[in-house]
């Protein structure tokens, strides 16, 4: 006990110096929580004081463009009273187109400063969402400021018990160390104690294994006579239940007792009775014999009707499966005429458009389309033959890669135009393209238009391509991780510029 005791306070102490050090690592953390608060806290002062200087600053250029608005309205206004008050005379006459030259000159830059003022409006709006932003964010580091705080106060306080819990453990060690030496000693009293009653005990079992093992052996031999007499009893009850059954075997099978077996039998007790193995061959043959007169089957006309039933069924589908075959073969064959009809007549159709858009992107030339390796259209192989300008038709895979691609892009517009659709999208089609051939995409495209209703959206990096199309959509940047969308519509651009 004093031993357990002993290891008990050891542990408690071990689990302290634990509880001390985590002690020590939590405040160690809450220091740098609490440093890394205090870090955030003066950006988002920085933060806030750079966006409030941006805004007074906005605000004084919007009342600054306001005054010089209104200064400008002053003297229109003044020049226009003057203007009504001048004689008809050639000196005012030039005054007067001097005076509107300023004024237009007063216009043009009343202009500039409205487009200023709306560029400082728009501005101003960014900047006070920016700042409600700002206010929105400053009050949430606010508020983890003040949990920080309250975090901070629980460690301290907790620091504070452990400090008084260390000092009041700081004795401890001597305390537990005079204990251990009194411990020590009972320990090392008991210990002799134990070894004396440990031998007393191994005395006294030994002499309990020896009455032990004398009391087993009696019981084995006790156990032995009863599993003989039970087996024996068991043999017994046996033979007599064997005994029963052959005489009831006998009373139902011969209609006698098992007396009267040996005069039916016609053997004489006294005589020596055959072997089992010979009676049991005679009455195999005895049953082989009965086996094969058969047995006579009662429901042989039913069974014939039942066959004869099936029969007619096999028959019957039979004949349905040979016509469904037969009207299937006749539909394939159907299909097959309708879909060699249908893909000639989409061939032509096709092979007309490539040759015309092929002629269009090339300037010139002339191209098909042919079935190959076989006479039958659904089994046959497509090639495509080109001849572009100055050249010798060959097959498509003999051109080079600027070629190829206007042959591809011929193709693909050819099966389109076959069946449009309402809108086309472009995906950067005249990326492998030089200036010539884009100039023939965008002619092509342009040939397509008249042909067909299709809008066509093209996604493009190319200034040529963006000459020709109707309207321009663009993204831009205007701040750093804000996009927004830019459309121009060149028409209306180009009549503006004109206008002006």
């Amino acid at each position: 006990a004093m031993k357990a005791e002993a290891d008990q306070i050891g542990a408690d102490i071990k689990a302290k110096a634990e509880a001390e050090g985590q002690t020590r690592q939590a405040h160690r953390e809450a220091l740098r929580a609490v440093e890394a608060a205090r870090e955030t806290l003066a950006a988002d002062e920085r933060k806030r004081a750079q966006a409030t200087a941006r805004l007074s600053a906005l605000v004084e250029a919007e009342q600054r463009l306001a005054a010089n608005c209104d200064e400008a309205r002053g003297k229109h206004a003044h020049a226009e009273g003057e203007l009504a008050r001048l004689a008809d005379t050639s000196e005012l006459a030039q005054r007067l187109d001097a005076a509107r030259a300023t004024a237009a000159q007063d216009r043009a830059a009343m202009t500039e400063v409205r487009a200023a003022l709306q560029a400082h409006l728009h501005q101003s709006e960014t900047r006070t969402k920016r700042r409600n932003a700002i206010a929105t964010e400053r009050q949430s580091w606010t508020t983890r400021r003040e949990r920080a705080s309250a975090q901070i106060g629980e460690v301290q306080s907790r620091l504070a018990e452990a400090v008084a819990e260390h000092e009041k453990l700081a004795d401890a060690p001597n305390e537990f160390f005079q204990a251990r030496r009194v411990l020590m000693n009972q320990i090392e009293t008991a210990e002799a104690a134990r070894r004396t009653a440990a031998d007393n005990r191994a005395a006294a079992e030994q002499r309990l294994t020896d009455a032990d093992r004398a009391a087993r052996q009696a019981i084995e031999g006790m156990t032995s006579a009863r599993e003989e007499k039970a087996r024996s009893e068991a043999r017994l009850e046996a033979a007599r239940a064997h005994f029963a059954e052959v005489a009831h075997a006998i009373a139902t099978e011969l209609q006698c007792t098992p007396e009267e077996l040996a005069p039916m039998a016609e053997i004489d007790r006294d005589a020596v009775l055959p072997t089992a193995a010979e009676i049991e061959t005679k009455l195999e043959s005895l049953k082989q014999d009965r086996e094969r007169l058969g047995s006579v089957n009662l429901r042989a006309d039913e069974e014939l009707i039942e066959i004869d039933t099936s029969r007619t069924n096999l028959v019957t589908e039979r004949d349905d499966l040979t016509e469904a075959i037969r009207r299937l073969r006749q539909a394939i064959q159907n299909l097959n005429k309708e879909g060699r009809e249908r893909l000639v007549a989409a061939f032509d159709v096709v092979n007309g458009h490539f040759k015309e858009l092929f002629t269009i992107l090339f300037g010139g030339g002339t191209a098909e389309l042919q079935l190959i390796e076989s006479d039958d259209p659904l089994e046959a192989g497509l090639e495509v033959l080109a001849r572009p300008p100055g050249k010798k038709p060959q097959v498509m895979t003999l051109l080079s890669g600027g070629e190829q691609a206007l042959v591809a892009m011929s193709l693909i517009f050819a099966v389109f135009l076959t069946n449009p659709s309402p809108i086309c999208v472009l995906d950067e089609v005249d990326a492998p393209l030089d200036d010539a051939n884009v100039e023939r995409f965008c002619d092509l495209i342009d040939e397509m238009r008249k042909k067909t209703d299709t809008r066509f959206v093209t996604i493009t990096h190319n200034p040529i391509t963006m000459a020709h199309m109707d309207r321009l959509f663009g993204v831009t940047m205007a701040e750093q991780g804000v996009s927004q969308l830019v459309s121009v519509a060149l028409a209306e651009a180009e009549r503006f510029r004109e206008a002006g």
